[in-house]
């Protein structure tokens, strides 16, 4: 197991976390940490609980009837499922990029504006000055900044991807939870996405779920490999791909399943 001495490094810890969709398990005993300014993926093959732990961060999972979850997700020295945490507050500090672009039928500004009227923020030279800084931290703002007021659905998959990613970082959130943001766009798309990724560590903690085992090498930090809702294995990233301390690990990195 990855393990750090510095407290302040950890971002996001969870405490035996066991979760059930009905009757279903889906996660067990899981217990992990986040470190800050790093990337870390989730991998592991299909249905073994990598977007279930990824939603747990900002309750998304909530919204799902039937849904329970066990244990403790501690950020910033609390509990969030404590009865007193605010939801809504919390998931304006854990933003999360869905695996296919969900651009919102409206202008490319509006997108990126949309979370920060729902704050309401007045103040429209404010809201213009976030709208750019976060285009041009979602590496767009050269391609679209002619053509603001044209509908995102012209877009490209890649820049309706990085347009959604605007829209999350627009309203500044501490944690920036990404699930599989790449499966759907073609290989250069994919690449801006790494590269802005790896430019993003520098301001926000970030977790990503990923089939793409090059992709998780190329980009995280530390890897935690999932199987059938367990741990199997979590450390560096280095580590994990090429000295696994696991057999399940090794076999899988190898692609001998999954």
């Amino acid at each position: 197991m990855a393990e750090k001495n510095v407290k302040e490094n950890t971002k996001i810890e969870f405490k035996k976390i066991n979760f059930w969709y009905d009757a279903k398990q889906i996660l067990f005993d899981v217990d992990a940490k986040i470190y800050t300014n790093k990337i870390t993926a989730l991998i592991g093959p299909s249905g073994c609980g990598k977007s279930t732990l990824l939603r747990s961060i900002n309750r998304m999972n909530d919204l799902i009837s039937g849904a329970k979850l066990d244990g403790k997700v501690i950020y910033q020295q609390k509990n969030i499922y404590d009865k007193e945490i605010e939801v809504v507050e919390l998931r304006k500090r854990i933003g999360l990029v869905f695996q296919k672009p969900n651009p919102f039928p409206m202008s490319i500004f509006d997108n990126v504006a949309y979370g920060l009227r729902l704050q309401n923020i007045a103040d429209k030279d404010k809201i213009k000055k976030i709208v750019i800084e976060s285009l041009k931290k979602a590496d767009l703002w050269n391609e679209v900044k002619d053509r603001l007021d044209v509908s995102a659905f012209r877009l490209s998959g890649g820049q309706q991807q990085r347009l959604c990613i605007a829209r999350a970082l627009a309203i500044n959130p501490d944690v920036l939870l990404l699930d599989e943001p790449c499966s759907a766009l073609d290989p250069i798309a994919t690449a801006r996405i790494e590269k802005l990724l790896l430019k993003l560590k520098e301001m926000h903690t970030i977790i990503i779920v990923t089939h793409n085992m090059h992709q998780a090498r190329r980009v995280s930090d530390y890897t935690i490999y999932l199987l059938n809702g367990r741990i199997i294995e979590f450390a560096e990233t280095s580590e994990i791909f090429n000295n696994p301390k696991d057999k399940l690990t090794k076999d899988y990195i190898r692609g001998e399943f999954g």
